[in-house]
């Protein structure tokens, strides 16, 4: 019996990998094994770096209410505390956003918990 092999998924899996190897360096682009190699490294630190970008907005936030919460006389756990005791359910990104852009909100919601 004759072997049989399928050219035209191979072909296609190729092309695909190749595809989303466009735009790298050297043969990374354009020979097959160093670029199957970079393109599955590129998607685990994708597939991790998703989880990550949540991690570091949530601290750049926090940085921001503290910067804020500071310039106002309370420390960040200070102000997280009294907003709690308070019952005003502000999330940290809405919070770090009025920090910055707009401190004069930001200031009468730190009056109110004073």
């Amino acid at each position: 019996m004759p072997r049989s092999v399928n050219s035209v998924a191979k072909r296609a899996r190729r092309k695909k990998v190749l595809k989303q190897a466009k735009g790298y360096f050297g043969r990374r682009k354009n020979v097959w094994t160093i670029a199957k190699n970079a393109v599955d490294k590129a998607m685990l630190y994708a597939y991790r770096d998703r989880r990550n970008k949540k991690r570091t907005f949530r601290a750049l936030w926090i940085m921001r209410i503290n910067a804020g919460a500071r310039a106002h006389g309370l420390s960040y756990s200070q102000f997280i505390g009294k907003l709690k005791t308070h019952n005003i359910e502000l999330n940290r990104k809405v919070l770090a956003d009025l920090a910055m852009n707009s401190p004069e909100a930001f200031k009468a919601i730190v009056d109110k918990v004073k």
